[in-house]
Order: C-alpha cells, then structure tokens, then sequence
C-alpha cells in the first residue's frame, strides 16, 4: 500500500501549473485589445483631391466614397446611388457626420447628386474628404 501512495504523491508533484501562465497570456491579450487604433476604412481606394485648406475630421461616423467608374459604396458597400440617402440616414445618430470620399477622376455631377440625396434625407453634417498638400 505505501508503494501505491507513492506513486500517487509523485504523479500530483509532476503536474505543470498553468494558471500563472494563461493570467499573463489575458493581460497580453488585453493589452493588445486596448492600445490597437481603429481606423474606419471606406473599403475602396481612392485617390482624393488635394488641398492645402483639408483639415483632419476624426469624428466621421460614415463614409461614403464615390469611384471613377461611378458606384457609390457606404462603409465598405456597394450601394445604389437612389438608395444613398436612406442607407446613410439609417445608419446616423442625432449628431453624427458624413465624409465623402470622392476620387479625383469621378465626375463632380456625380458627387453633386451623392450630396443632394444626402440633404433631402436629412443629413446635415457632410463633409468632402481631400488629401492635404503641402503649401
């Protein structure tokens, strides 16, 4: 019998604690979590217009982006362009703005009418993103 409990205490005093192990591999994960930035991206690139007047607008809540060849996308959507005032409407808070990303070969008729139908469903902050450049 004393043989049997010795092997037994022996087995137990070999076993590897993980605990301190997975503690520090959560306070890393934390960590991570906390000092990761988070950019909105429009989910297409866009070469933008530039500007020497372009100020940074961190609080956009929506982006719109308009291409060359005309498709209007909405955080990283493609949306139809008689759709654009309801898709953005709906997806805006109380004071919630808008940046339009538009490129530099897109037509301004097109962005004209992005606008208007942004206007008409009721947004107010709109703002046309460039590129600042230096004077």
């Amino acid at each position: 019998m004393r043989r049997r409990r010795s092997v037994d205490a022996t087995a137990d005093s070999n076993e590897v604690n993980l605990t301190p192990m997975l503690d520090v591999v959560f306070i890393m994960l934390i960590f991570f979590i906390v000092t990761t930035s988070f950019i909105k991206e429009s989910g297409i690139d866009i070469n933008r217009p530039e500007s020497s007047a372009a100020s940074p607008r961190p609080d956009a809540q929506v982006l719109v982006a308009v291409t060359p060849e005309g498709a209007v996308w909405v955080d990283g959507k493609p949306v139809d362009i008689h759709r654009i005032g309801q898709e953005v409407a709906a997806m805006l808070t109380e004071d919630g703005s808008v940046v339009i990303q538009a490129d530099r070969e897109s037509t301004t008729g097109l962005l004209i009418e992005v606008m208007d139908r942004l206007k008409q469903a009721g947004v107010d902050q709109v703002a046309v993103a460039a590129s600042r450049s230096a004077p």
